[in-house]
């Protein structure tokens, strides 16, 4: 059972506000059951939901999309450094099996140092047997080389590592696919925009994919990043909700399969890399 292990639920704003207020964009309703028709058309029927940074630690949505998904569901979370143990708890629970640290969807400069604010986050992940998940630059990943290295806790690397203009032989570049080689570092092969030039790309770059997948093709996992936020040039305001990028969720998913060198490493990395990260269970019984 393939799983898509990089999505967002979108609920409406009178109900699930959206914050700061000073953001750059309000976006739309992203129901689950577009989700899970899209998926299904491919073969899709688990999904990872992840905490998007409109919402920061307002986890509400998040919980009742997985109640609503059972076994099918999972979840990365955000909560505040203050999170008490019962809420860790409830939150496993109920699917959550990661907790996010967001460095580069934040607003102006309000991203602090990964290496403030890694520690406590992965105490609280260490309560429930999670992991941390990161999304930022590669430049803060290759600055928090150390620090990842020794992390204690398994780290999952969103969006081939936001390498930018990094070419994989670079000094960056061999920081990032070091940190792959090691037993408790994964990364998700999500979202190929986001380190293009072309907003709408969805076909992974050769190289790095190629070198990704020689680091650690057994910690990979895949995710669309549906619904897609929109284009940064349309983000002036938070008056009125935007549209999502233009992208076609089949697209996506083909276009990735495409790329892949065999059958095998796609069934590894849509299927046994994620049912084994976040504990789904065995197929059958999901």
């Amino acid at each position: 059972m393939y799983c898509d292990s990089h999505v967002h639920i979108v609920g409406d704003v009178e109900r699930y506000p959206q914050y700061p207020a000073d953001r750059p964009y309000t976006t739309a309703p992203a129901a689950l059951a577009d989700l899970r028709r899209l998926g299904a058309a491919r073969g899709i029927e688990r999904f990872v939901i992840v905490q998007p940074s409109f919402y920061e630690s307002d986890n509400r949505l998040l919980l009742e999309t997985l109640v609503a998904l059972g076994e099918r569901g999972r979840g990365v979370a955000v909560v505040d450094t203050d999170a008490s143990r019962e809420q860790l708890a409830d939150a496993a629970g109920r699917g959550v099996r990661g907790l996010r640290l967001n460095l580069y969807s934040r607003p102006g400069n309000r991203t602090a140092p990964l290496a403030a604010i890694f520690g406590a986050t992965a105490k609280a992940a260490r309560r429930f047997d999670g992991h941390v998940e990161v999304i930022a630059p590669l430049t803060m990943i290759r600055e928090s080389e150390e620090l990842l290295r020794r992390a204690e806790v398994p780290v999952v690397i969103d969006h081939y590592g936001l390498y930018g203009d990094a070419t994989p032989t670079s000094a960056a570049g061999r920081v990032l696919l070091a940190l792959l080689a090691l037993p408790h570092v994964w990364i998700k092969l999500s979202a190929p925009y986001r380190n293009s030039r072309d907003p709408l790309a969805v076909t992974p770059d050769r190289a790095w994919l190629a070198a990704i997948l020689g680091a650690g093709a057994t910690r990979c996992i895949w995710g669309s990043d549906w619904p897609h936020t929109p284009l940064k040039e349309q983000q002036t305001g938070n008056a009125i909700p935007l549209a999502y990028r233009p992208l076609r969720y089949e697209d996506i998913v083909d276009s990735f399969l495409r790329a892949l060198p065999s059958a095998e490493l796609a069934e590894r990395i849509m299927e046994a890399n994620p049912a084994r990260l976040y504990g789904f269970p065995d197929i059958g019984q999901g």
